[in-house]
């Protein structure tokens, strides 16, 4: 019978879920379906839609190796991917689909139209896990329900991997040639334009690429990771993100070189292993979270209460934020950071989302709007999880009255200027005392083209404050 695989964030070929069980079903034929209208719906980045496509050209290179041809074919959206998948299985004589589950109310709703469609017409659906550890509903309450606290997830998750852990797939054995030439990927995509060659050399596809980068981090970094992963201006964190949420290398592989690292320990041992073993966790709980409570994926908060907060409508002030001329330079920075290399540091995501959210008090949805259409590693559950987490409307998110300082974070975690000074030129004469608050020495250091503060911190702070105690559950 021949196969079908549907890729989708899934494009490698070593421990890939659903490629392993294709070839081992049958003479195996390969998809990838090219969306731009459903990848603008979405606010998908141009750099992730460049990400993509470079990664399934090094792909399409790996799956003529095993003999296994990759077809793309083109639709606007996810409403016409039924009947192209269906159109596909007849053209190749499929008699199975296979691909990796996704977890989004979307792509939950389109796999279902798609089995409903291509199995009335007499041929099977099997999707695999693959992006997780864990099936979703597999790790639940004592009462049956999805959790929604870290802490406890975490705590369920390290039992269930001390007693078993998920075995990585190897690269299937190549399969007999099907006489079926693949087709070219290509290079652009209309309303996607390319991004800079400078940000396109920082992230290099192909999976061989992504395990060296794996290898050199847990080798160089990862015994550190706990002390160095919130300092800017170091290369500290595993810069493997991008990697993940396109699929080019699996949750698996990453746990079993921190596991292989640590002597096998998941939760003793090395401090910079457990912490990262900690953010992997993170990753897997926010994924949960997506099937768990859906309406996360809907552009709804989690704790429906802080639906009443009273956002602000400041059309100057979030263009301040997005372009980063807010006048507080770790904010500044790291947008900046962003805008030319299609990444931000981790502890600065929740730096900015909580200067515009509590801050600023501007819904936190256009902050996680503006990160998708920037961000490589853009991913909705990683994203959508760290905007609640930081405006607290989310799940185990940080408490109301918990406002990151953005100058005594830029103290604290780049204390030198270093950071600040790669993205802002114009402070580069401060001393590393200045560097932090020049607005207290504009007119003594003659910084006149950085911007002053667009809000003043403590009657922002003020401000959030009261609006999340007149909530009716701020207390509880």
């Amino acid at each position: 019978m021949t196969q079908l695989l549907w890729l989708r964030s899934d494009l490698r070929t070593s421990d890939n879920t659903a490629l392993a069980a294709a070839m081992a079903c049958g003479p195996t034929v390969a998809l990838y379906l090219v969306t731009p209208g459903q990848w603008l719906a979405h606010d998908d980045a141009p750099c992730k839609v460049d990400f993509w496509l470079r990664n399934l050209a090094e792909l399409s290179t790996r799956l003529g190796a095993l003999n296994v041809p990759l077809l793309i074919r083109e639709v606007d959206d996810w409403q016409a991917v039924p009947d192209a998948l269906l159109k596909v299985c007849r053209e190749q004589g499929v008699q199975r689909l296979h691909y990796n589950d996704e977890y989004g109310v979307n792509e939950q709703r389109r796999d279902q139209a798609v089995t409903t469609h291509l199995e009335a017409a007499g041929i099977s659906v099997r999707g695999h896990l693959d992006q997780l550890l864990f099936t979703p509903g597999s790790v639940q309450t004592q009462s049956g329900s999805y959790f929604k606290v870290f802490s406890q997830f975490r705590k369920a998750c390290l039992a269930h991997l001390s007693v078993s852990l998920p075995a990585c797939e190897p690269v299937p054995a190549a399969q007999a040639p099907l006489g079926i030439t693949s087709d070219p990927i290509p290079t652009t995509v209309t309303g996607f334009p390319r991004p800079t060659d400078y940000l396109r050399a920082l992230w290099p596809a192909g999976e061989a690429f992504a395990q060296r980068r794996l290898a050199a981090f847990v080798e160089d970094d990862l015994n550190e990771y706990h002390q160095r992963r919130d300092l800017p201006a170091e290369p500290g964190t595993s810069q493997l993100s991008a990697y993940l949420a396109a699929g080019v290398i699996s949750i698996r592989q990453c746990l079993h070189a921190a596991l292989g690292y640590n002597q096998g320990e998941l939760d003793s041992g090395s401090t910079g292993v457990t912490t990262w073993i900690n953010e992997l966790l993170w990753r897997e709980f926010y994924k949960h979270i997506l099937v768990g409570y859906p309406r996360v994926s809907m552009y709804r908060a989690f704790r429906p209460e802080t639906e009443a907060l009273p956002w602000r409508r400041a059309p100057y002030e979030l263009e301040a934020w997005q372009q980063g001329r807010t006048g507080f330079p770790i904010i500044d920075a790291a947008m900046r950071q962003m805008q030319e290399t299609g990444w931000m540091h981790n502890r600065l995501r929740m730096v900015v989302a909580m200067f515009l959210s509590k801050n600023l008090l501007i819904d936190w949805r256009e902050g996680e709007r503006w990160f998708m259409r920037y961000l490589i590693d853009g991913d909705l559950a990683a994203n959508n999880g760290g905007w609640q987490w930081s405006a607290s409307t989310g799940t185990d998110s940080v408490p109301y009255f918990r406002l990151f300082n953005p100058i005594s974070q830029s103290q604290r975690f780049d204390p030198d200027g270093q950071f600040l000074r790669r993205w802002l030129p114009e402070l580069q004469h401060l001393s590393r005392r200045d560097v932090h608050n020049p607005s207290a020495h504009r007119s003594l250091f003659g910084v006149t083209e950085y911007p002053a503060p667009i809000v003043d911190l403590g009657a922002s702070r003020a401000r959030a404050l009261e609006a999340f105690r007149n909530l009716p559950d701020a207390q509880a």
